[in-house]
């Protein structure tokens, strides 16, 4: 299935293993839509959580999925430098109605001199048991982390100097 066109804007559906919808971020300027890759852009955007809560995303961030890996992530451009959170999450779809994803619990937080951590390793191993995770996901989701630090410690794809920057002024044409 085709990715998003370019300069269209879309939703984002976080799901939870158990198929319950978790998040939804509502107007992200897709940037480039292709079957294997959509980056995105969104600035002050309403999220709504899945007990009904709500909040505006508060800085511009540049937003990269793929669909073959399992994470994705988000660049937020803030004044003291881009820190990124990545989800460790199914690789994405997009079924014209919204990107969709299920999100795993895992995260990385990567700080603007690129040191990182490794967020909700308890969360992980709750909802591992709480919903039944089958036994290969471990082996999927840890080999995606080794992946997506390697990028991380590479400065590769969306931690490369000028990627959200890049991106971030093509955004910018579009307001």
């Amino acid at each position: 299935m085709p990715g998003p066109n370019s300069g269209s804007t879309i939703q984002i559906h976080s799901f939870k293993h158990n198929g319950q919808l978790h998040r939804v971020w509502e107007d992200t300027l897709v940037l480039k839509g292709t079957e294997m890759v959509v980056i995105g852009a969104n600035d002050k955007t309403m999220v709504k959580e899945s007990d009904g809560r709500t909040w505006i995303t508060r800085e511009p961030a540049i937003c990269y999925f793929h669909s073959e890996y399992w994470f994705n992530i988000i660049g937020m451009i803030r004044n003291d430098g881009i820190y990124y959170y990545c989800n460790i999450s199914s690789p994405f779809i997009f079924d014209h109605e919204a990107l969709k994803y299920i999100d795993y619990d895992l995260d990385i937080k990567v700080y603007p001199d690129m040191t990182f951590d490794l967020l909700d390793e308890d969360e992980y191993e709750a909802h591992k048991i709480e919903m039944n995770y089958p036994s290969a996901m471990d082996r999927i989701l840890y080999r995606n982390i080794d992946y997506l630090t390697g990028w991380i410690r590479q400065r590769k794809g969306p931690f490369s100097g000028e990627f959200i920057d890049q991106w971030y002024e093509r955004y910018l044409t579009y307001q």
